[in-house]
């Protein structure tokens, strides 16, 4: 069993990678929880290293990221300032991307989105974070109004109406 480190100054890449070696780990209960949250939590403390993680973790194609790990949840809660923004563009763009597929009649590639809508959705659940609720509103204020902080967020990703409705209903039931 090898105990991952996580560099300094990591790059989005190298976070990818290093992801995916934590998972086969964590897949063969090779980590502690200890391990699992200090992992986690070196790696997140970076915008390269959470979007790594992220980008990883919600579109593995394994099970075992279906429900995350109370030490996952623990370690991102306590970078919310990172996690939050990253997660919130998470479960807008996976729900935008469901429609795209959709309108494409590409089940595999919407099902897909759907997993990264649902795991998303799960971990922001169990992290209840306040600054995810403050921008959700924003974002869904965004959306109504077609101004605000989002705006050139929904424009550079080219959102139409419909997907923008879209992310808007999921925003709003994940609003407490």
């Amino acid at each position: 069993m090898s105990i991952l480190t996580v560099p300094a100054n990591i790059k989005f890449d190298a976070a990818i990678d290093i992801t995916q070696l934590f998972l086969t780990q964590l897949k063969k209960n090779e980590l502690t929880s200890a391990q699992i949250l200090d992992f986690v939590s070196a790696l997140i403390q970076t915008a390269n290293g959470a979007r790594g993680f992220f980008v990883t973790y919600l579109t593995a194609q394994d099970p075992i990221c279906d429900e995350p790990q109370p030490e996952i949840i623990t370690a991102i809660a306590a970078h919310p300032e990172i996690a939050a923004d990253l997660l919130v563009k998470n479960i807008a763009m996976s729900t935008a991307q469901q429609l795209y597929h959709q309108r494409r009649d590409d089940n595999e590639m919407m099902a897909s989105s759907a997993t990264v809508a649902a795991r998303t959705t799960k971990m922001i659940q169990a992290l209840n974070l306040p600054q995810i609720q403050a921008m959700f509103r924003e974002l869904s204020n965004t959306i109504q109004t077609g101004t605000g902080s989002y705006n050139e967020f929904l424009t550079r990703w080219g959102y139409d109406q419909e997907q923008k409705q879209s992310i808007d209903r999921i925003v709003s039931q994940l609003i407490i």
